[in-house]
């Protein structure tokens, strides 16, 4: 479509072109309403229809039994921080969590603002966070274990999870849901902001077990209680409509077009080698991440100075790619090639990046 750039941004992020064409055209009548589908009640058939649509979907790309609930919650995957200590962990018990970066770094500070005990069990601080830390020593009778599946900022990733044995593992995927095959028997809670992988800003997808629902604390306020969302289909009260809506056609695009997640894999896997061939057969590009963690999702590299990077940056836009600036608490590049960018979009850039070196190594 004319005027619109590769869209390499970490979040929010590029959608399938598809799924923003299909809201044009119905944006001002929606379904045969007469009205837009961010004037429609939440508690009318036609929403009613777009959420159950979307979470049969989710159920169905996951594989997901009747013990797990999908649910639909504002605050971003920041308010999962503090909801998570605040749903399972009493005065008396504590939580392993596993450091790998900034949002990990996020969710153990929120866990101690509420006074909770955390144990954290591995951190990959040590060499700046890139890499995912292995063989870790779980305690056996933790609360519950947190993860961050991928880590947007340092470019890492989990290429397996950890075995917890009978302790509930939770998992922050917000960059990396619905990338890959999941096999969610080995969780009990993941939750994913939609902005990066699934839809827009505005909401937070949750799937949660009914064990785990039946360790929520007592007294909790209704709207940091995940029971609230689960009794009440997340409507307690007025959910992100229109956020709601576009991860069910992202859902549909992914089950419907794509194929399904294992389909999906094939095509992030294809997108991330043709990146990191680039900058791995090259003396001008560095990536930041040790190699047996580079994420498929996020990928982080520099060039040989700050000023070459900004120029980088700048004619790569000028060449219709945007987003590549790093993180601004890392600086350097990144290139967020999730599910919604496409093969081409990457071979543009990998041609780009060849004859950026060419201009300028």
């Amino acid at each position: 479509m004319e005027n619109r750039i590769y869209n390499f941004n970490a979040g929010p992020a590029a959608l399938p072109l598809s799924v923003l064409e299909e809201i044009r055209d119905s944006f001002l009548n929606y379904s045969g309403s007469g009205m837009s589908v961010t004037e429609i009640s939440h508690r009318s058939k036609w929403f009613d229809d777009i959420i159950n649509d979307a979470k049969e979907r989710i159920e169905r790309l996951l594989k997901l039994d009747e013990k797990f609930h999908v649910l639909f919650i504002q605050g971003g995957a920041s308010m999962q921080f503090c909801m998570i200590p605040m749903n399972f962990l009493s005065k008396e018990n504590v939580a392993d969590y596993v450091n790998t970066g900034t949002w990990s770094t996020k969710a153990i500070k929120e866990a101690v603002i509420l006074d909770k005990k955390v144990n954290i069990v591995a951190s990959s601080e040590d060499r700046n966070f890139t890499y995912i830390p292995r063989d870790i020593q779980f305690s056996s009778d933790s609360a519950y274990v947190h993860i961050t599946s991928n880590n947007t900022i340092k470019g890492t990733q989990w290429a397996s999870f950890p075995d917890t044995g009978s302790v509930p593992l939770i998992a922050d995927m917000s960059s990396d849901i619905m990338s890959r095959s999941l096999d969610m028997s080995k969780f009990d809670l993941i939750y994913a902001g939609a902005q990066k992988n699934i839809g827009p800003a505005g909401v937070c997808m949750v799937i949660i077990h009914d064990d785990m629902l039946e360790l929520v604390q007592e007294n909790l306020p209704s709207m940091l209680d995940y029971t609230t969302y689960s009794s009440k289909n997340s409507m307690y009260n007025t959910p992100p409509c229109f956020a709601v809506y576009t991860i069910q056609l992202v859902i549909k695009w992914l089950e419907e077009e794509v194929g399904g997640l294992k389909k999906m894999e094939v095509i992030n896997r294809k997108k991330a080698e043709l990146l990191y061939g680039v900058i791995d057969s090259s003396a001008f590009y560095k990536g930041t991440a040790e190699i047996d963690s580079r994420s498929l999702m996020n990928v982080t590299f520099r060039l040989p100075n700050e000023e070459l990077e900004k120029i980088f940056v700048q004619e790569a836009f000028e060449n219709g790619m945007g987003g590549l600036k790093g993180h601004r608490s890392v600086g350097g590049c990144r290139a967020s090639i999730y599910n919604a960018t496409t093969i081409k979009a990457v071979e543009a850039l990998t041609d780009f990046m060849k004859t950026f070196e060419k201009q300028k190594g």
